[in-house]
């Protein structure tokens, strides 16, 4: 095992970086050791498995990532971390430094090219106020991607894992259902961050799976889009504007063996696929 990053040698590399957490940029760095070993193990990742880490801030969780896989990709926005990454793994890691390959970008935007490797995992601790829009477009842009272990903040976690009639089921919870199933993987603790953060977190694991239709991505998250815009009202109403009338979305709805008259949150992942591939049949 590598040497990990404990609360002094976190706050070491930050004085050393001059680096002050920012809310904007979602940082929370992790300075227990046994978190992040508990993370990788619970990520299932092997030697085969080539993981891409999003924000891997000082190099907490990168460190342990390192010995348990083929190679590691850390995409890192803040240009300072981004430097000192390598040499912080040539540091602690020793001959797993090599494993280590840095990308200076945006994971909102950054594209498979960028990434150069074809990720088989993503393991990381994604910053609170992006976690779900970066899941979805690593998702999407990166095929290779199968496996996934995110920690999240605790109500994004209840949010992406949630199934139909849950009072947060949402967009989130049927989108990520469009890539893979997921599952809520236990709670982490405030303290194992520095700075503590004012909101509980917890981790997801999501497995890929074969997307449930031929309706293309952007047709189905459309509509999922129309269902959930205005909660409170039946399906039927919400979904006028995207169908053409109110009467043509009851239409579909049956069409599709659905009851015009239920909500968004009643709708399965199967569901919405099924009014998708109605609206899609010709008339």
């Amino acid at each position: 095992m590598p040497d990990l990053l404990g609360p002094v040698e976190v706050r070491a590399l930050a004085k050393e970086l001059d680096v002050r957490p920012t809310k904007k940029l979602g940082q929370n760095f992790v300075h227990d050791t046994n978190t992040v070993r508990r993370i990788v193990a619970a990520s299932g990742v092997g030697p085969d498995d080539v993981v891409l880490e999003v924000g891997p801030g000082l190099g907490s969780l990168t460190l342990a990532l390192l010995p348990a896989c083929k190679a590691v990709v850390a995409v890192e926005i803040d240009p300072v971390l981004a430097a000192r990454l390598p040499t912080t793994a040539a540091e602690f890691a020793g001959d797993a430094a090599s494993r280590l390959t840095v990308v200076g970008a945006d994971a909102m935007r950054v594209t498979a090219a960028e990434i150069g490797l074809a990720p088989t995992a993503l393991v990381a601790n994604l910053p609170y106020n992006v976690s779900v829009p970066i899941v979805l477009h690593l998702l999407a842009e990166l095929p290779s991607l199968r496996t996934g272990l995110v920690m999240v903040q605790s109500e994004v976690a209840d949010r992406m894992a949630a199934g139909p009639g849950s009072r947060v089921y949402g967009v989130p919870s049927v989108k990520l259902a469009w890539y893979a199933d997921a599952r809520r993987a236990g709670p982490v603790p405030r303290s194992v961050f520095w700075p503590v953060p004012n909101v509980d977190s917890a981790l997801v694991a999501f497995t890929r799976r074969e997307p449930p239709s031929s309706v293309s991505r952007e047709a189905l998250f459309t509509l999922v889009d129309a269902a959930f815009a205005q909660r409170r009202k039946t399906l039927r109403a919400a979904l006028a504007t995207w169908a053409g009338s109110a009467d043509r979305a009851g239409q579909l709805l049956t069409a599709a063996g659905l009851d015009p008259s239920l909500r968004g949150e009643q709708l399965s992942i199967t569901d919405f696929v099924r009014v998708a591939e109605a609206a899609a049949t010709p008339a």
